[in-house]
């Protein structure tokens, strides 16, 4: 340390009463250099005045600040240019400064500008914890009141939420952990712990966090780990546990048995059971279903874990990696205004992770043109890819009429091959192949996704079928007791209602 630099020596002032400050503090507050308190709001600032220690406070810039963050930084910088002005001052804090003290935190980051001589103090911590009969070994995590964010939020343990300082800041915190649990959960609000006279101590539900009138700048509060299975089950990291106990020796023997290979039919089946959802526009199935979809995700990533291939840490992490490779827009210096700026980026991104690839898969060429077809989707949407690629290299028709000519010449092919060899020569599948594939192309001409177009002709498909029956049903008839003839008239007659009842003509 230079006998030239700017120092602040930074003290705390212990919890709160005057037996809790520490020897080395007073004796830096005693010292004659100029003394800056956080603030005047602590037990043994009155003490201090008494033995004449004369002391300035940043009290007045709470009011001031539009944000807490703005409000240390604006502290830092001043103990900065006071440590400038004088060589040397005190900054003393409440409690210990290291612990729950932003503005000591961003002053760190001002050295070597400045030196900062961390001195003694002691924390709300031990204070709180003895007042709790809390043994902070079982499971603790301390928590900014004036940050505090959902994910931070761990059920499973003890969290104490320091810096409560008033009702406007209890009242965030409340709806912070409504978010996490039931408005009825038991918390603890612990006021002034160890100082004789001022401790205050109380056990409310949630909803009432921000009622009480005396919650103050000493204010902390606890949460006990939850217990309540509603609470518990929220939480992402039970359901890995079930997962996890499901694959267990002495576990599920269905899911036991369960390979990477024999999961795959569910992966695809789950994610059509997520677009089905997405189709009926039904937010209640849409949960449950992306929770099936997850829930594959989950026994893949356990099964990985017990071949010691990856974790569920990596799946996490290989997203958040790729998710924010592919918008440097959000999280680097690219600029995109639109949608079409959004996709030009993400394909200069995957060019460039194509071309740093060691490995793209066992078919990948260098002059592969298709390597940046998908190959692992429904096959209706890859022909749409393939064919899309095909149009940019120029192997397309002029105009539309040629798309529907190519697909009566295939239906003909069809019909050709079936008339000669019937449904079981595989040339029947290789000519419905191209009669298909032809389809698909048609659909690009008319700029419609086949996959989407087929699942509507699906839905109405079943609700032509459903009103068939319930006209059938009117006359007393079953569907399969009518003739041929019989059923082509009620499928026409469906049919026209359909059309009436929409105003079609």
């Amino acid at each position: 340390m230079s006998d030239t630099q700017p120092i602040v020596h930074v003290v705390g002032l212990g919890p709160g009463h005057f037996d809790g400050l520490p020897v080395g503090s007073l004796r830096w507050l005693q010292s004659g250099l100029p003394v800056i308190l956080r603030t005047v709001r602590h037990p043994v600032v009155e003490r201090l005045a008494a033995l004449g220690v004369r002391f300035t406070s940043f009290d007045a810039l709470y009011e001031t600040r539009a944000s807490f963050e703005q409000l240390y930084a604006d502290m830092a910088a001043a103990l900065v240019a006071a440590a400038k002005a004088h060589g040397e001052v005190v900054y003393a804090v409440p409690g210990h400064p290291l612990m729950a003290e932003r503005s000591v935190q961003i002053l760190l980051a001002h050295q070597p500008e400045v030196a900062v001589d961390i001195g003694p103090g002691q924390s709300f911590l031990d204070a709180v914890c003895a007042a709790l009969k809390l043994d902070p070994i079982t499971g603790l995590v301390i928590l900014d009141g004036t940050a505090l964010a959902p994910e931070q939020l761990q059920v499973r343990q003890h969290l104490l939420i320091a810096q409560v300082f008033d009702r406007s800041v209890a009242s965030e915190v409340k709806l912070t952990l409504m978010e996490v649990y039931p408005d009825e959960a038991e918390v603890d609000v612990v006021r002034a712990a160890g100082v004789p006279g001022l401790e205050r101590i109380a056990r409310v539900p949630l909803y009432e966090l921000d009622r009480l009138d005396w919650v103050d700048h000493l204010t902390t509060v606890h949460v006990p780990p939850a217990e309540d299975e509603r609470t518990l089950r929220r939480d992402p990291w039970t359901v890995v546990d079930v997962v996890r106990r499901l694959r267990a020796p002495d576990g599920c023997p269905w899911d036991r048995k369960q390979t990477h290979q024999s999961l795959r039919p569910f992966v695809i089946e789950e994610a059509y059971e997520v677009a089905d959802a997405i189709d009926r526009d039904n937010p209640d199935a849409l949960a449950g279903e992306l929770g099936d979809l997850l829930l594959q995700v989950l026994l893949h990533a356990q099964i990985a874990a017990e071949t010691g291939d990856f974790t569920i840490r990596d799946v996490w992490e290989r997203l958040a990696d790729k998710l924010i490779r592919r918008h440097p827009h959000v999280f680097g210096d690219k600029r995109a205004h639109t949608p079409e700026e959004v996709e030009g980026i993400w394909q200069s991104v995957k060019a460039a992770e194509r071309a740093g690839s060691a490995d793209d898969g066992p078919d990948a060429r260098t002059d592969d043109l298709f390597a940046d077809v998908r190959w692992g989707r429904p096959a209706f949407q890859v022909a749409l890819a393939l064919q899309r690629r095909a149009a940019e290299l120029g192997l397309d028709w002029p105009d539309i009429a040629g798309v529907f000519a190519k697909v009566g010449e295939e239906l003909a092919e069809l019909r050709a091959v079936w008339d000669e060899a019937g449904t079981a020569d595989a040339r029947v599948a290789e000519e419905l192949a191209d009669l298909l594939f032809s389809a698909v192309n048609l659909a690009r001409w008319l700029q419609l996704d086949p996959e989407a177009a087929l699942a509507a002709g699906n839905r109405k498909f079943a609700q032509r079928v459903q009103a068939m029956a319930a006209r059938a049903a009117a006359q007393g008839r079953r569907l399969g007791d009518l003739s041929a003839q019989e059923l082509d008239e009620l499928w026409s007659a469906t049919k026209r209602h359909k059309k009436s009842a929409s105003g079609r003509p």
